[in-house]
Formats: structure tokens, sequence, C-alpha cells
């Protein structure tokens, strides 16, 4: 008469439990990351009243089955089903990342790694990419040999927003090219005029801009197709020239700057009074095929017969080579045209200033890259993820966060590209709650019925040992 309360009493605890579950489910139907849960029951020991015996063809008897009596029901198991993905819901945040597939971000919590599907981060006051309760995101860090790639070592904090990481380092312009057409009908070109004046930009070590002002004009009176190229002066990014010092009193004076086109050093006088600057030397002539109108050479045509080279010294100046190789001389009804571009040919050498960083970029594989307002893209670290053979032995520790348990395979501390697996990240989108409540719901009602069925048992049995009792009278 007892064993049925109890079997009652073991069927109202595994309903509750599994009611429990039901409602950590629903109650995080909209947390990022959550993972839902799933309980199963199962039998307890069995009292046997009665073995299992077979048949005796001695005495004629037949077998018997084994008459048992269950002892209640007990909660099997209670599985999380991490590997099920959750719905992606749009952000357009840059730090809100989405894992595809069965790997996890690696966060570190209070010196501990831990593993969670949440990809909502943040960047705290020290640079340092976090979870929204504050664990850091691991990952590798920059190759120092190779800044274009991370080097896959032990996980540690990607401090992306970093001090150092705020600005791009500049670089001193060493190219640029002179193109276009001049026109030796040009009236500004003819010699004894003011000359076709080109206004070259450049950067030196330090990402200071830096004019030079140069003038072609036709070497004589009766030579048409070749042309001085001579340098007027090189202002700073105030208009001031760097030759150029004031004193105390008013006056000017030289700075201690030199100056040289290829190998011919220039003379630098500045008036006292006015501050105007003279260069005088031996300038480059530019010539073109007189027949065609294509360039032919500047400079000493045995050395370098396409361009020149700007050499000033004191200061953090580099050589700049000036390609004039594009130009051409032909007919444009009596107009010149001539324009500058920073880098070769091929597109490098240009320079740049210093850069502020703009805003921050992460790929298809993790990798984080800076945006630089001067034009760089800098690579500033990647995120790295872990894979477990049993995902769903791993351990629940709040705040959407999951820790390694013996069943669930080691973490080796270097984690993977995610990409390695199959997967992905995809930026601005979260991955929700894999909830349900279609389910929950369903499983809400059977939890129920089954709750109230054991309830039952309990009230049927206390009636029945009431009629017991009640033997007496």
């Amino acid at each position: 008469m007892m064993r049925s309360l109890y079997s009652g009493v073991s069927g109202l605890r595994v309903h509750q439990t599994k009611m429990d579950v039901i409602g950590n489910n629903i109650a995080n139907v909209n947390t990022v990351g959550f993972k839902s849960s799933s309980v199963n029951f199962s039998d307890i020991f069995y009292q046997t009243t009665q073995s299992a015996t077979g048949p005796n063809e001695d005495t004629g008897a037949a077998g018997r089955n084994a008459m048992q009596i269950g002892l209640g029901a007990n909660v099997a198991s209670i599985t999380a089903a991490i590997t099920q993905t959750g719905g992606a819901q749009r952000t357009d945040n840059p730090f809100d990342v989405m894992i595809s597939g069965d790997s996890f971000f690696v966060v570190n919590s209070g010196g501990t790694n831990y593993f969670t599907k949440a990809g909502s981060f943040k960047v705290d006051a020290a640079g340092t990419l976090t979870t929204a309760s504050g664990a850091t995101v691991m990952g590798w860090q920059v190759d120092p040999d190779d800044e274009t790639k991370t080097l896959a070592a032990a996980v540690s904090p990607l401090k992306i927003m970093a001090p150092e990481n705020l600005y791009s380092a500049p670089e001193a312009t060493t190219e640029v090219y002179v193109s276009g057409n001049i026109d030796s009908k040009d009236t500004q070109v003819a010699f004894g005029a003011s000359g076709k004046t080109v206004n070259v930009s450049f950067y030196d070590n330090m990402g200071y801009s830096y004019t030079a002002d140069f003038n072609v004009m036709q070497i004589n009176a009766t030579t048409t197709n070749q042309y001085t190229v001579s340098l007027k002066d090189i202002k700073d990014a105030d208009g001031k020239s760097i030759f150029v010092q004031e004193n105390a009193d008013g006056t000017f004076s030289a700075k201690a700057t030199t100056v040289g086109i290829d190998a011919s050093a220039l003379t630098v006088a500045v008036d006292n009074v006015t501050g105007e600057v003279t260069l005088t030397g031996t300038w480059p002539t530019l010539a073109f095929d007189g027949t065609t109108g294509k360039f032919t050479s500047v400079g000493d045509p045995a050395t370098t017969p396409e361009s020149i080279s700007l050499n000033i010294s004191g200061g953090n100046f580099q050589p700049l080579n000036i390609d004039f190789s594009t130009i051409t001389m032909y007919s444009t009804s009596g107009s010149s045209a001539l324009e500058y571009t920073k880098g070769s040919l091929a597109g490098i050498g240009a320079g740049k200033q210093v850069g502020n960083m703009t805003g921050v970029s992460i790929d298809t594989s993790g990798k984080i890259y800076g945006k630089y307002d001067n034009g760089d893209s800098i690579l500033l670290g990647q995120i790295a993820v872990a894979s477990f053979a049993n995902p769903a032995g791993l351990e629940s520790v709040g705040n959407s966060m999951f820790a390694q348990t013996q069943n669930s395979g080691e973490f080796d501390g270097i984690g993977q590209d995610v990409s390695l697996g199959g997967g992905s990240f995809t930026t601005g989108v979260l991955e929700m709650s894999n909830v349900d409540l279609s389910a929950q719901f369903t499983d809400m009602i059977t939890t129920q019925r089954g709750f109230q069925a054991n309830s039952r048992i309990i009230t049927t049995s206390d009636t029945l040992l009431e009629e017991l009792v009640n033997l007496k009278r």
C-alpha cells in the first residue's frame, strides 16, 4: 500500500524538475546565445516479489515470468541542445558576431577560460574586446614577423583599441609621377615667359605635408621640343618656405637646409627684407621627339631617363623620385596641362600622413582590422574559437558561458580558425535563443497532466489507507 504513495511522490518530484527546466527555457527565450534543455525520465529499481523460472521437463511445470513492482520514476538526464543553432537577429553593430558552426567563442573571466555562443561584444576603457558580462574575448595576436598574419599561439585578450592601435604610422613619399601635355605653341611655356607651374605635394617621415613648386619652360627661343624643369620653392602645410627663417628683428635669413636635383646641388638665396627664395643651379632638361611629340627623356639620359630625384637634407625627408615619362607634347589649341600624382605608375611609394582610427571591422574568419583616415587598414588580431568532441558535455556556468568537463573534451589553450571546421563569422548579427516556444508549451501541458496524475495516486492511496484504518470500527 505504501509503495504507491512513494511512487506518486517520485512522480511529482521528476515532473516538478521538468517544469523547472521548462520555466528556465521560457524565461530565456530572448537571451542571446541561450541553449534550451530537455529532461528525460527513467524508472527506478524494481522490487521482485517472485523471480523468473524456466520450464521443468521432469515435473511438467511451465516457466513463469518474474513478478516485479516498480518504485517510481527518476530524472535520467537534463540535456542542453548546444549544437542546435538559434535564430539570427540583425543588429548592425560591428561588434556583434554570430558563429556559423559548432564552435564556441573563447572568453576569460577571473583567469579561467570559458566558452560561449553569445557574440554580443563591446570595447572597455582599456581597449579590450569584452562580453556584455565583462569577460575578455580571447584570440590570436598579430605575427611580429608578418603584420598581415596572426600567430596561432596560446589565446590572449584582444586589445584591439589599445593606445598603440589608435594611430597608423606615417610614411614618407618616395615616388611621384607628373602627367599631362605640353603644347609647344602655348605662350605660357615659351622661353622668357612665366612658364607652366607644377605643384608636387609629398610627405616626410613624420607625415608632414610639403609642396615643391616646379616651373616648366622652353630651354631657349629656338628649340621647341626641350624644356627646363626648375625648382622655385618648397613650402610646408602652412605655406612657409623650408629654406627661410624669420629673425627676431623682423629680417629673414636662410636655414641650414640644402637641396639638389639628381647629382646637382642647388644654391639657396633668401632676400633679407622680403624673405623671397631664389634657387639656382643646373636644371634638368625635359625632352620630346620633335616629330611625334612623345616623351624622350628628362635629366640625365644616361642614368634615369624617365625621372629626376629631388634630394632634401636638414629634415625628415626621403629622396623623392619624380617620373615625367607619361607627359606628351601634342597640339591642344595652345594650352598646356600638367598634374602630379603621389606614388609611382605601379601605385607604390605614395606615402601617407599619420592616421587616426575611424572604425573597426571583423571579417568572416574573425580577423579584426582597424580603419584609419589615411586609408590604412591594419590587422589588429583574430578571434579564435574552440571545438569539442562532445559539446553537450559542457557545463553551463551562467552569463551564457560554458565550462569544459571531463565528458566534453579539453580545450588545448590555442583554439583554431573558425573556417577550419567549415564555419564562419557574421558581423552585425547575433545568435538568439534556440528555445522553441511551441515545443515548450506542449511539454508544459504533458508535464502538468503528469503531475496531476501522480497527485491522484497519492490521494487515492490515502483513501485506501483511510478505509484500512476504518476496518476496526
